[in-house]
């Protein structure tokens, strides 16, 4: 059972937390300030780290610095593009922007603890397939059957995204930070455009599978028949 170690000051937002770890099986440490959080992780070395950046005592960014061999996701309501960042290249493996939704918090902890236990996996999967429709990354193109058509970076990142985790609905948020890295000036604007690129690129091969929006949320894969993937 993996443990996860949340460092958040604000006792409603981590007992929230701490209930959907515990509701996915997981084992929870708490802190409550920096200086509470290097004691602990003195103590027990968890699998992974959730870090709000705004703590009494040491803040998240001193924290950070002392945390070798975790990883680290950051959680907070800063959401410029060099904030991130930033925090990025001082050593967290991830960037959550609050408010998150809760399937979105299980996905990026279950993808860093499969990073850290397969450590030499490789980056990129070969294939990625959502019933017929298949993504190749490493040449951007996407196919179904026969028919074959040539994404941008970015429309493949967006549609790696969905469907890594084609039974979820994947925020904007999260969305914005993946094209983040290939357009750094990347907006909610411009999702909107990749995304409409993507559904002409997706019907010009008669894709069975589609993106759809939902409101407020984000985007998911469904199939044409309007029926949520499971």
């Amino acid at each position: 059972m993996d443990t996860i170690a949340v460092i958040e000051d604000n006792v409603l937002t981590g007992d929230m937390i701490t209930d959907v770890l515990m509701e996915e099986g997981f084992q929870v440490l708490r802190a409550y300030s920096g200086t509470e959080a290097l004691f602990l992780l003195k103590q027990k070395k968890p699998d992974l780290v959730l870090l709000d950046l705004i703590l009494p005592g040491l803040d998240g960014e001193q924290v950070l610095e002392h945390i070798k061999g975790i990883p680290v996701i950051v959680l907070s309501s800063k959401t410029e593009v060099e904030d991130k960042i930033t925090l990025l290249n001082e050593g967290a493996c991830d960037y959550i922007t609050k408010p998150f939704h809760k399937k979105e918090l299980i996905a990026r902890i279950l993808v860093q603890l499969r990073k850290r236990k397969n450590p030499g996996s490789p980056a990129e999967e070969p294939y990625l397939s959502v019933g017929d429709l298949i993504l190749d990354p490493l040449s951007l193109k996407v196919m179904v059957q026969s028919q074959t058509v040539k994404l941008t970076r970015t429309e493949c990142t967006i549609l790696k995204q969905l469907m890594t985790h084609s039974r979820y609905t994947i925020s904007r948020d999260l969305l914005l930070d993946c094209i983040s890295y290939e357009t750094p000036d990347c907006t909610e604007k411009s999702l909107k455009q990749h995304i409409y690129n993507l559904r002409k690129k997706l019907n010009s091969i008669h894709s069975p599978i589609q993106i759809e929006t939902v409101r407020g949320v984000g985007f998911k894969l469904v199939k044409v028949s309007e029926q949520p993937l499971s």
